[in-house]
Parts: structure tokens; C-alpha cells; sequence
């Protein structure tokens, strides 16, 4: 496949997408994760609101958590939402970076404005200028008309640069002026731009180490790191695996109109251990999940007490005897990987379609993993797909 086309590639990943999702789907929607970018006019309503000090809604904004760890969190956010100053959020994958950005933007007076999310790491390397700052009329081949980008898009609001790490050397250097003081220059544009946006960064790598390793620039890192904030992973949140637990119950229910289930007295007792899940904030959520699909009676059993129940904790300090921390982890997020992915498609028997929206991924990304971990089609029955080794390109 030759280089992208940045007329025709521009156009198509940063158009316009408003985005009016119900409480149910906001927790979903808001860890989509789109090419480049879509435009959010969605915004809670009055009561969400930080003015005058007043606490905001947080289930509203889908913050959830009571432990003394997130509620500093929360509390740093309402902080930082009455001051309009770059913020940088830090933290594992999962942790919620974006729900918090969502927060510091809708609790602050840009919340009325547009909230524009970046997956950086979806933007091809050569198109990062156009598809952020925008282009002329006539700049390249097929630029038949003018782009605003997604900083003009962002105007009056809030551009959250997701995955920021992801940026490469020539990237990193042509947001350095922007990311200072907000000024660009649209590609074949002969004058600069001033951007009236507020900037949020995202990242679930040690950007410090990064720098002093010559992956991440070091001005950069600095014009970034003004108001920073950690965001703990859930092993680090005391009680709050529970609450979100039955908070994921209660919005199932709702979804697919079953009311009535609960969590089992055997999953609750697991959940309020000392180390009840040692994955992130969306793994529970896809345990429970599917849990709550394979249910057949009112109460959902999580059955956290082994490997097949993705909780790694759960089997023992055996299980990471003489392993390193990075090590035990990854060897956890692959089990976890692979048994939520085998149990989709044993649900699904074998619909590949039908489990990658079950599971709330694009379909050639669910393929990929269907493949990293070796799945065979015939273990799952026919369904009459494309075979999982044309999922994707060799």
C-alpha cells in the first residue's frame, strides 16, 4: 500500500461527528476510540456544573470511586476546571484519562463548547499538521477546499490529545509551537492562527524516561507538564471495585432490559478483598460484562477465584514468584485477553462480527486478537465468516 493521500485521508478522519449519547452510553462512548478525531457538542446539563464551588455530579460524568485515592483525583479535577490551563493526565491504560478529561472540560465555562478527543496514535505521520491545523485551498493534491483541522474544530472548547507518547520526533515538533501558546499556521496557509481551546494531554507512558532516552522531546515535555495529574489503577482503589461493579450491573440492566440481576454474595465477598482485581477499570467492566450475559439466574457469579475468571490476583503470589512487575503483568493482561476473547466467541459461536460487537471493538481489531492468541475457528463452530486468517493483511 502506497503513502496516504492527505487531501482525500484529512477529509475523511477528522469530519464533523456530534455526538448525543444517553447516561447508558456514555461510558461506552466515551472510550470509543475514533481514527483521528470526533467533534462532541454533547454536554451535561446545569447540575454537572463546578460553578461556585458547588461538587459536581460525578456518576454523572462517570467517575465512580469512593476510595481516599480517587477522591483526591476528583478533587484535583474541579480544581483544575476553573483555571484554563494546559492539564496532563497520567496513568495505566484504562485508568479513565479520557472520562477525566471529559470532567476538567464539561465542569469548566468551556463546557458548553466542543470537547474534541485525538487518538494520536491513528494519525498517519505525515498528515499530523493537516489533520490538526488544517489546510488551504490548493495546499496539496485533492485539497479542493479549506479544513479547519481539529484545533479549529476545538474552538471555544477543548482538544484532548489522547495517547500523546504515540507522537513521532517530526510530530512532536510541529505541535511544539501550538502546545506554547496555541498559535498555528494551516498547511499552505500564509498567516498564523490563534486557537481559543483549552489543551489536555493524555498518556499511559513515563514520558520522563521517555525524554531522557531521546523518544520524547524535552520542550515539549515541559510546555505539557503544568498541571499534572496521576490517575491510580483500580488495584491502588480501595472498595471502589464493587461500586463500579454493581454500577456496570445496574446500566446492563438497563440495556439489554434485564432488571433484576445482582451480584452474587459469593462475587460481592471476592470484590471487597483486600486484592480484589488486578486489571484496570475497563477489564472489570468486560468481565462483568460478559458475566452478565452468560448469567441464566438472577445472580451473577464473577467467579474470580482463578485464571478463567480474568483475575489474575486471584491465583496467588505463585503465579508471579521471581517474575517482574512488567512481566507478571503482561503475562496477566494475556490471559485476561484470551479467555474474554475465547468466551465472546464461544457466545457467538464463532460469529466474529457478532462477538467484536459484544465486545465494543472494531472488527479487524478483535480479529488481531483472535489471531495474537491462536483461536482456531473450529473450536467455536461454524458461522459462515470470513476465516479468522483474513481478518487481516499478512
Amino acid at each position: 500500500m502506497g503513502a496516504p493521500r492527505p487531501g482525500g485521508q484529512a477529509r475523511r478522519l477528522h469530519s464533523p461527528c456530534c455526538v448525543f449519547p444517553s447516561p447508558g452510553d456514555f461510558h461506552t462512548m466515551s472510550h470509543a476510540q475514533p481514527a483521528a478525531g470526533a467533534v462532541d457538542y454533547f454536554h451535561p446539563s446545569k447540575p454537572h456544573r463546578c460553578a461556585d464551588g458547588a461538587v459536581p455530579n460525578w456518576t454523572a460524568l462517570n467517575l465512580i470511586g469512593e476510595s481516599p485515592a480517587f477522591r483526591e483525583v476528583l478533587k484535583q479535577l474541579q480544581r483544575w476546571a476553573a483555571v484554563d490551563a494546559t492539564v496532563l493526565l497520567c496513568g495505566e491504560t484504562g485508568t479513565g484519562k479520557e472520562l477525566a478529561a471529559r470532567a476538567v472540560h464539561y465542569c469548566s465555562k468551556r463546557g458548553a463548547g466542543p470537547f474534541v478527543p485525538v487518538n494520536c496514535g491513528a494519525i498517519p505521520d505525515n498528515l499530523v499538521e493537516s489533520e490538526l491545523f488544517g489546510h488551504a485551498k490548493g495546499a496539496f493534491t485533492d485539497a479542493k477546499a479549506e479544513s479547519r483541522g481539529l484545533a479549529g474544530q476545538a474552538e471555544g472548547g477543548t482538544l484532548f490529545l489522547d495517547e500523546i507518547d504515540s507522537l513521532s520526533p517530526r510530530a512532536q515538533a510541529a505541535i511544539l509551537r501550538f502546545v506554547q501558546d496555541h498559535t498555528y499556521r494551516p498547511v499552505g496557509g500564509s498567516r498564523f492562527q490563534h486557537g481559543d481551546v483549552r489543551l489536555i494531554a493524555a498518556t499511559n507512558a513515563d514520558l520522563a524516561t521517555m525524554t531522557s532516552t531521546g523518544r520524547f522531546r524535552r520542550d515539549l515535555l515541559f510546555r505539557l507538564d503544568l498541571l499534572t495529574l496521576r490517575l491510580p489503577p483500580l488495584r491502588e482503589r480501595s472498595g471502589d471495585a464493587l461500586l463500579l461493579a454493581e454500577t456496570f450491573v445496574r446500566r446492563l440492566g438497563a440495556q439489554y432490559r434485564m432488571p433484576g440481576r445482582e451480584l452474587s454474595a459469593a462475587s460481592r465477598s471476592s470484590l471487597q478483598s483486600p486484592h480484589p482485581w488486578a486489571g484496570n477499570v475497563r477489564e472489570l467492566e468486560h468481565h462483568v460484562h460478559r458475566c452478565f450475559l452468560m448469567c441464566e439466574g438472577p445472580f451473577i457469579d464473577l467467579d474470580l477465584s482463578g485464571a478463567s475468571g480474568g483475575h489474575p490476583a486471584a491465583q496467588g503470589n505463585d503465579a508471579s514468584a521471581g517474575v517482574s512487575f512488567a512481566a507478571a503483568k503482561a503475562r496477566a493482561i494475556a490471559e485476561f485477553e484470551r479467555s474474554y476473547v475465547r468466551d465472546m466467541l464461544t457466545q457467538t459461536h464463532g460469529n466474529v462480527s457478532e462477538a467484536a460487537r459484544l465486545a465494543g471493538k472494531e472488527r479487524s481489531r478483535f480479529g488481531r486478537l483472535i489471531k495474537k492468541h491462536n483461536l482456531q475457528r473450529a473450536a467455536f463452530g461454524e458461522a459462515g465468516e470470513i476465516p479468522f486468517s483474513e481478518l487481516t493483511p499478512h
